[in-house]
């Protein structure tokens, strides 16, 4: 019973009703992250480790301290196998992603590491999780090299997907163990970023702080070092003279070696912290650790300039993106035109329309009921208190067009005057957009000649920025093909080449080299499910349509059809009798896309819109709607390309050696 009290001494904020913030620890290793941000208050809700020791001794030691990660399964083991959203809300992100790839002890390929554990790609899956939950704050640890690597290439890729892609900001500083007391010296590089910090940068790392103890206190004896070599793994048992020593020390004029009770402290776990494992990988553990007071200085400041940020962002007036400003411009137009024209397949009115009487997006807390022309009245959801609002004398045809002219304009998040004045009139505040998990951008009760509907869903496409996309790019979107009878010494030189149509000609490189592509599945298994609930042969479908994207460069997705058809033994292959059914499954699949499936999640094969807004360039609204169906069947076959999404940031188009397997990956991104 001693014993387990003891345990658990070192943790200062076991009581979760404190909790000040939650955070997820990827790439746990034995938790240094955990360790430093549970004692600063944080509540860990999410852990990954795939190393089996590692996962002993990380459930050892958190097990009582932090039971909501067992008790609810969510210590995972191999981050590849969990879908974003399928991890629980939290604060930060943090992660010491593997750093192999970028080391000086490793081969340093950084993105181009290709073993079967894919580990230089392993950032992109970090990228991928704060795509999906937006957390408020970033922070990885990577070697010292990773600054320098490929010429600054790597860092810059990282910084930009970070910043320009998923809009954070970026700090990053070498940061040794030594510079927050601990004896080592241990360069590691700090990233740290922050979701709408906006442009008053203001995050500084923590100032240096004397050492809190030396070698000789880790030694209980004179040591010749003050500050001791960085921890490593593997190279052990250098002579004390050879330049690549790094575990033997001069202690009371005798040669001492490390073990893993001197690195224990030299790395900052206290002496209770226990390591249920051999003693090898006890020192192999805390080789690969964070240095917890390096970790717990920065997490300090970090968590303060988080709350920080948090109060001044609720005082500061509220910018949207152009997906969100297009939310709320679809949402006043059709207060002021209650109507909706439905569309032919080249986006013109076919005469038929929907007339609207009432409105309700996602992200407002307010309901607006149409009377007439000029009359609505709002809706306060919780009071049900209604309003009646002069809707004409609030929004005008001259207002909108401006509003358009801005959003078209508009780069990054920015402000739109005219929508504020709208805003404060029709008594609603500027929500941000809703999630990536959902169809329906907006609700509608409509009548048309045939029928009348409440809250039926509709999804917004808009044309006032860059065409939009139907299926985005994500590692749910990755298929992989096997390679035959390729040569696998020919691999690393295909995989090193680099020319502007690099994916085309890495694929005829290796068929000119007798390699067979044969399709497998979809990377992810809800990805294959989701496919087969349209088609059981949709997965292959869509490979042959990869392969003739990217071999050939087609890109009309009615061209790639007609490719295939040319190849009569695909339709075989395909169990597909002519080219009038391939046709219509790939609808079926465009459809299903637009109105019901996610990529990264099980679907039911039922919509969760019915239908679908398309804001055109110059800011009219038409609608799609399965009333006519084969508009939007044909609208989406005729207007949908493939695009190639980063190599890089969606980890394919590499040859990879899986096992005794020799694979391939293209990647699926649909936009019109």
């Amino acid at each position: 019973m001693t014993k387990q009290i003891a345990k658990i001494n070192f943790f200062s904020n076991d009581n979760f009703s404190k909790t000040n913030f939650t955070f997820i620890d990827l790439f746990a290793g034995i938790g240094g992250f955990h360790l430093a941000l549970h004692e600063l208050g944080g509540k860990c809700v999410f852990a990954s480790e795939i190393d089996e020791n590692a996962r002993k001794t990380y459930e050892y030691n958190f097990k009582k301290i932090s039971p909501y990660l067992f008790e609810n399964d969510l210590f995972n083991k191999d981050i590849k196998t969990i879908m974003p959203q399928e991890i629980p809300d939290f604060d930060i992100l943090c992660a010491g992603f593997p750093c192999q790839p970028f080391s000086q002890a490793g081969k340093k390929q950084g993105f181009d590491d290709t073993s079967k554990s894919e580990r230089g790609n392993l950032f992109f899956d970090i990228a991928e999780i704060i795509k999906v939950k937006k957390p408020k704050v970033f922070f990885l640890e990577n070697v010292r090299g990773l600054v320098n690597h490929d010429n600054g290439n790597t860092f810059k890729t990282i910084e930009h997907i970070l910043t320009q892609e998923l809009g954070y900001s970026f700090y990053y500083q070498i940061v040794k163990a030594s510079d927050y007391g601990l004896p080592q010296l241990r360069p590691r590089t700090f990233m740290v970023g922050f979701k709408n910090e906006g442009i008053l940068k203001g995050f500084n790392f923590p100032p240096k702080v004397p050492l809190k103890f030396t070698m000789s206190d880790v030694w209980g004896g004179d040591c010749s070092r003050d500050i001791g070599f960085t921890l490593r793994v593997g190279g052990r048992g250098s002579d004390i003279n050879d330049r690549r020593n790094w575990d033997s020390y001069l202690v009371d004029g005798e040669v001492k070696r490390l073990s893993f009770k001197e690195a224990q402290k030299m790395q900052g776990f206290p002496k209770d912290y226990h390591f249920p494992v051999a003693k090898t990988q006890a020192m192999k553990q805390l080789g690969n650790s964070v240095a917890i007071d390096a970790v717990k200085e920065v997490g300090k400041k970090i968590v303060a300039y988080m709350f920080s940020l948090e109060k001044r962002n609720k005082n500061m007036k509220k910018t949207n993106n152009k997906g969100e400003w297009t939310e709320l411009y679809t949402f006043v137009k059709l207060l002021l035109e209650q109507k909706l024209l439905l569309s032919d397949k080249d986006l013109n009115s076919t005469g038929d329309l929907f007339l609207i009487k009432k409105v309700t997006t996602q992200n407002l807390n307010l309901d607006f009921e149409l009377i007439n022309q000029e009359l609505v009245s709002s809706i306060d959801k919780n009071s049900k208190v209604k309003k009646d609002i002069n809707i004409s004398s609030i929004i005008n045809n001259a207002t909108l067009e401006n509003i358009v002219n801005k959003i078209k304009n508009g780069t990054g998040t920015f402000e739109i005057p005219d929508f504020e004045i709208i805003q404060n009139k029709l008594g609603f505040t500027v929500a941000k957009g809703g999630t990536n998990s959902q169809k329906a951008d907006i609700s509608l009760d409509i009548e048309h000649s045939t029928f009348v509907k409440e809250n039926e869903g509709f999804g917004i496409k808009s044309y006032l920025g860059s065409k939009p996309t139907l299926l985005n790019a994500s590692g749910n979107t990755n298929f992989i093909f096997e390679i035959k009878n390729l040569n696998t010494n020919l691999i690393t030189e295909i995989n090193n080449i680099s020319t502007k149509t690099k994916l085309k000609d890495r694929i005829e490189t290796i068929i000119s080299n007798n390699g067979e592509f044969s399709f497998l599945k979809a990377e992810k298994e809800t990805m294959n499910y989701n496919l087969k609930m349209i088609d059981s042969n949709m997965p292959y479908i869509i490979g042959y349509i990869l392969l003739a994207f990217y071999k050939n460069r087609i890109s009309k997705l009615t061209d790639i059809v007609d490719y295939i058809c040319d190849e009569t033994d695909i339709l075989v292959k395909l169990s597909i009798n002519d080219k009038e059914m391939l046709i219509d499954k790939v609808k079926r699949l465009l459809v299903a896309i637009l109105l019901g499936l996610f990529a990264g999640k099980k679907w039911d094969g039922k919509y969760e819109s019915n239908g679908t807004i398309v804001v055109k360039s110059t800011g009219d609204l038409v609608t799609f709607h399965i009333i006519d169906i084969e508009n939007m069947k044909n609208y989406l076959y005729e207007h949908i390309k493939l695009d190639t999404p980063s190599t890089s940031r969606h980890k394919y188009g590499l040859i990879i050696q899986n096992n005794n397997r020799i694979e391939f990956k293209l990647n699926l991104q649909l936009r019109f």
